[in-house]
């Protein structure tokens, strides 16, 4: 008798804390986001959470930021072929210095195999190049800022050039629409109407690396159609937010998408850490097999390591 009581207090109790611990869906404009119980429990205010992750700036001012001080970094890049065999590779060490308002670049160490740039310099791979365009410095270039508050990043210049910045409109601003790109320009907001169509979004509070933090996540829904299935661009994405500034401190994303004239899979890693109370990138990967008509198809691999930053002079 005595173990039949126990059992059922023990089941009752059970029972009350999966109840608590269920999951809240909070709508607000027909949109609909996941609270956990983290979330609901601490009476965190999540409706100004949600807006301010919404607008976030502080993943793209970080990169920026990189621009205005010094630092070092450890860089990898590796291209392979249908097989996925290596066919070119770099592995370098390289030193950013920011000296009157002025950065230039030293590369203490480098190692370069295969076809990777040709009898001028230049890459012959469209993945190194983006690559160098975020963290390598070709002579010395003058006057540059990390603000980002009432700007918009516009896609300029043609060919190789254009393909570059909507590369780093996708890295800078993953789940915001990207001008220029034909087919899936607007399939890439998130944040609108008919993206809640498309996903799911649920709010946590989690440890990330020894502290608590918020973490937002955004799924495509399990029950998708055929044709709806056709405009998520987005697999995944999770980004991990400083709980007190709502800085991002960490995102790992993956993106796809096949067109008639060009398909591309991608994912992405990064790490965030603090430099002089500032936010900073530390750890950046990135793998991604993409193709567009007229270009080969390209398959790479990059991973960036920075330390050792400094403050400009």
């Amino acid at each position: 008798m005595i173990k039949k009581m126990l059992l059922f207090v023990y089941l009752v109790f059970a029972f009350n804390i999966q109840l608590r611990a269920q999951d809240t869906v909070f709508n607000e404009d027909g949109q609909k986001f996941t609270l956990t119980d983290a979330i609901v429990r601490n009476h965190f205010d999540y409706k100004d959470i949600l807006n301010r992750i919404k607008q976030d700036t502080s993943f793209y001012k970080a990169f920026k930021t990189l621009r205005t001080i010094g630092y070092s970094s450890y860089n990898y890049i590796q291209m392979m072929d249908e097989n996925n065999k290596m066919q070119a590779s770099l592995n370098s060490k390289t030193r950013q210095n920011k000296i009157a308002g002025c950065r230039t670049m030293n590369v203490l160490e480098e190692r370069v195999t295969g076809n990777l740039r040709n009898n001028k310099g230049e890459y012959n791979y469209t993945t190194p190049a983006l690559y160098a365009s975020l963290f390598f410095t070709k002579g010395s270039i003058c006057g540059e800022t990390n603000i980002v508050s009432g700007k918009n990043r516009k896609i300029a210049g043609s060919g190789i050039d254009k393909a570059k910045e909507q590369l780093k409109m996708l890295f800078f601003n993953p789940g915001k629409k990207i001008a220029g790109i034909p087919l899936i320009g607007n399939k890439l907001d998130l944040y609108d109407a008919s993206a809640h169509e498309l996903y799911d979004y649920k709010l946590d509070y989690v440890d990330y690396h020894g502290q608590l933090v918020y973490v937002f996540d955004v799924q495509p829904k399990s029950d998708l159609g055929f044709f709806a299935k056709d405009r998520v661009v987005v697999d995944q994405m999770t980004t991990w937010f400083n709980p007190k500034t709502l800085e991002v401190l960490g995102r790992n994303y993956s993106l796809s998408y096949k067109a008639g004239v060009y398909d591309f899979n991608v994912q992405m890693e990064v790490e965030m850490t603090y430099f002089n109370g500032i936010l900073v990138p530390k750890i950046l990967r990135y793998k991604g097999n993409w193709d567009v008509i007229f270009k080969k198809r390209e398959r790479g691999l990059f991973t960036a390591t920075l330390f050792d930053y400094k403050l400009a002079q």
